[in-house]
């Protein structure tokens, strides 16, 4: 196959009976689990390390397996959507989905879990993509294309930011298998409306036989990728681990383009796609939006835990307001954007968002919720709630049917993988500029203008304490802390926040 010749079309069909809204509503559930699962998971993790008996930092596997594999296989995942059909790989992504839930209840060993929810990653990298590619071929250019994926967007947010309150909620009183259960009815629920929603839409004949060597290349090199970023988190940029496999991660990939240049197979992701100047450009931006809303999610819930003093459980119910405001911005593109070019969108969405994070980063050590925390978030998420569903319709635009899956695969791995740097990089920029500990709230003896004063000359109050940043197995110790503070790298994953794929 030559470098810009594009695929078979393949059309998504409607059941006979079944309206625009039920494919839509089949695939906001679909989105809504996947999202919901990444942060009900995250709130869990205390109680899975003491009912499994996970040592050290070793529960962060449960987050790990599920990022390497769900990372790793988005492209593969994008692929067989085109090739098999988007309803049959949707509904093999829940089935698989669903099961490694159940199992991963079940699981009595520590290893049990951590392979269920490796499994159930590989079962999300069909779902995403599948779901993002019906909407894109289902829906025509217009009002009903800005309205599909403004729902869409609109959905994402909310399982992400309900995931925190439904976790704290379901581990509290149930436990933490029965968050796991939750997610296996979910999956549940989604298989009735999507066979409900689609006819079954596979390709009349493949298009020819898949270049599985070039499969391999891609799916090794964006593992051993997002792997390399992972551990990066807790060994550093320097570490061996960290530098074999992200040059590991290069040399595959590198190999993986050579090839996918000369093979007369049909490729699993078409260099012509990626030379594509909308695909390219929106695949960039939304590589920086996960990587701002990654690390301002991590930045923020830190601050409020450990600079303000707030519980777990209020922290979570505090930031539901930057989901809000994502769900009101997507509100906002579905009134408007059909009048608007996603462009203008993207880019107004992209200031405002600019200026919540900037917001942010004018923070007091002793400030308060709603000046500090809730004004920003509020500002930020309505720029990015505008962003969200016109990136991925300019990613999707102008793209083949038979590509689509390709093309949305690639806007969650821009995504996963911006969330993923950018934490570590921003993460990795905090532990130089602060070290190994923050400072909780001001002491309680000192004045206001005094601490103006310390904080102008860099200097922190005496009798503060220094606190235990998560993953460090440090004993808080009470002592006055040094002239600047230092904050260790948050360990990293695409998922240690609310679930934006």
């Amino acid at each position: 196959m030559s470098l810009h010749a594009t695929p078979a079309p393949t059309h998504p069909r409607r059941r006979p009976g079944a309206r625009p809204g039920m494919v839509l509503a089949a695939v906001a559930v679909v989105q809504f689990l996947v999202s919901l699962d990444l942060s009900v998971v995250n709130v869990a993790l205390p109680q899975i390390a003491d009912g499994l008996g996970f040592r050290g930092t070793g529960v962060t596997w449960v987050i790990d397996a599920y990022a390497l594999t769900f990372g790793g296989l988005l492209l593969l995942g994008g692929k067989a959507a085109d090739r098999f059909g988007r309803r049959r790989v949707v509904l093999t992504g829940l089935a698989v989905f669903g099961l490694a839930c159940f199992a991963g209840g079940l699981a009595q060993h520590a290893a049990g879990l951590v392979a269920a929810r490796a499994v159930q990653g590989a079962g999300a990298a069909a779902l995403a993509p599948a779901a993002l590619s019906i909407l894109t071929t289902t829906f025509p250019r217009g009002r009903t294309r800005t309205r599909a994926f403004g729902v869409w967007s609109a959905v994402n947010a909310a399982g992400g930011a309900f995931g925190v309150l439904i976790g704290g909620v379901v581990t509290e009183f149930l436990g933490w298998r029965a968050v796991m259960v939750v997610n296996a009815a979910m999956a549940a629920i989604a298989v009735a409306l999507v066979l409900r929603a689609l006819a079954d839409d596979r390709p009349a004949a493949p298009a020819g036989r898949i270049d599985i060597a070039g499969a391999v290349l891609a799916t090794g090199g964006t593992s051993l990728l997002v792997y390399g970023i992972v551990v990066s988190g807790d060994r550093g940029w320097a570490s061996p681990l960290t530098v074999a496999a992200l040059v590991g991660a290069a040399v595959l990939l590198t190999a993986f383009a050579v090839m996918e240049k000369r093979t007369t197979r049909e490729p699993l992701v078409r260099l012509g796609l990626l030379a594509h100047r909308p695909v390219a450009s929106a695949n960039a931006f939304n590589l920086l939006i996960g990587a701002a809303i990654a690390s301002g999610f991590y930045f923020v819930s830190l601050y409020l835990q450990r600079g303000l003093g707030t519980g777990a459980a209020v922290t979570g119910l505090e930031i539901l307001p930057f989901g809000f405001g994502v769900i009101a911005g997507s509100a906002v593109t579905i009134r408007v954007g059909h009048r608007l070019q996603p462009r203008a969108l993207m880019a107004g969405g992209a200031l405002l968002a600019a200026a919540g994070f900037a917001w942010f980063g004018s923070i007091d050590p002793g400030g308060a919720f709603l000046t500090d925390v809730l004004g920003p978030s509020l500002v930020a998420s309505l720029g990015i709630g505008l962003c969200l569903g016109p990136v991925a319709s300019a990613a999707t635009a102008g793209v083949a049917d038979g590509e689509a899956g390709t093309a949305s695969s690639l806007l969650n791995s821009s995504r996963q993988i911006g969330a993923a740097l950018g934490l570590a990089v921003l993460g990795t920029a905090a532990a130089a500029r602060t070290g190994a500990v923050v400072t909780r709230r001001r002491s309680p003896t000192a004045s206001p203008s005094a601490w103006r004063s310390a904080r102008r000359c860099r200097r922190w109050p005496p009798r503060s304490r220094s606190l235990e940043l998560p993953g460090t197995g440090a004993t808080p110790i009470r002592r006055a802390p040094p002239p600047r503070p230092r904050l260790l790298r948050p360990h990293v994953t695409p998922y240690t926040t609310m679930g934006t794929p």
